[in-house]
């Protein structure tokens, strides 16, 4: 088997895990990266060779972005007119205003992808699992709480790099990202800082974002006809599933404990892109679904008066 030279665009403290992860997969990788902090975790972490612009990389078989949200689309534009044809495979989100979005998608649509991570969470599969094999019956709706205190971000507020994650995790279960329907945001200064969205009806969805809570939480609830199926953690080794059959009970509803893996969603993105390299099938997330998710977003934002 070829060994692949992928091209990373920025090593920032996520992009350290991305080059990590590359490393293990056995790639080469030629990383860009400017300031002396990102060339230090490139070296730590790895990189076979450190420049310091797009243009000075080696033709690689793919490229991946993790630079700063705000910068992707002026990225993205460089790789795609620098480096035709090659594959790109960018951090979530795909861009962060909807015209963006569209033209990259029209531009590169069989060659662009969107790093959703959620999409290959074990606990995210085992509730599409329920939700395609109807095991609980219909499904009802869809409830995904993503709160934090801080952001660590400050190229775009903390909605554009949450709410990404659930809408991923909506497609990856329902197949879909149905309409908005109603949102209602949160300010505080001029900074938006959370966000409640419903979208759809027959299932419902119910995002609740947030940079203003001092508890982190990170939960998928998946309400169907028989049971209420939850992932309460992101690095949870179960999912459980509360039965419908047991609401007249007055302690507590009949529980069933199901594992999962504990293996990281990164490593499982990569080696999905590492295939389509090969000649594999592509990666979740096409350049369409990812303009999708940012256009979703661009409408729960007008309706909640978020510009």
């Amino acid at each position: 088997m070829k060994r692949l030279r992928i091209g990373l665009v920025g090593c920032g403290n996520w992009g350290k895990n991305i080059l990590r992860d590359l490393v293990s997969l056995d790639c080469e990788v030629h990383v860009v990266a400017r300031s002396k902090e990102s060339k230090q975790r490139a070296r730590h972490f790895g990189a076979t060779k450190i420049v310091a612009s797009v243009g000075e990389l080696s033709m690689p078989h793919g490229f991946i972005v993790a630079t700063p949200s705000a910068t992707h689309a002026e990225v993205i534009e460089q790789l795609i007119g620098e480096y035709p044809g090659i594959p790109i495979y960018t951090e979530k989100p795909l861009v962060i205003d909807s015209a963006s979005a569209k033209r990259l998608a029209r531009k590169a649509a069989d060659t662009l992808f969107v790093m959703d991570k959620w999409r290959y969470h074990p606990g995210i599969h085992a509730l599409r699992d329920i939700a395609r094999k109807k095991e609980f019956g219909r499904v009802i709706g869809l409830k995904c709480t993503r709160v934090q205190w801080g952001s660590p971000h400050d190229d775009a507020d903390c909605i554009w790099h949450l709410l990404p994650h659930d809408l991923a995790i909506t497609q990856e279960i329902l197949g879909s990202i149905p309409e908005p329907v109603f949102a209602k945001g949160e300010i505080v200064g001029k900074e938006a800082t959370g966000i409640i969205g419903v979208l759809g009806s027959e299932p419902w969805v119910v995002i609740t974002v947030s940079c203003r809570y001092p508890d982190r939480k990170r939960e998928v609830r998946l309400f169907c006809e028989g049971a209420v199926a939850v992932l309460d953690d992101a690095y949870s080794d179960h999912i459980q599933i509360a039965l419908s059959s047991s609401l007249n009970k007055k302690d507590s509803p009949d529980i069933i404990t199901r594992l999962i893996s504990t293996e990281l969603p990164l490593k499982k993105e990569l080696e999905a892109f590492v295939s389509f390299l090969l000649g594999g099938p592509p990666p979740k997330s096409s350049s369409a679904e990812g303009a999708l998710t940012v256009k979703r977003i661009s409408q729960l934002r007008k309706l909640a008066n978020l510009g």
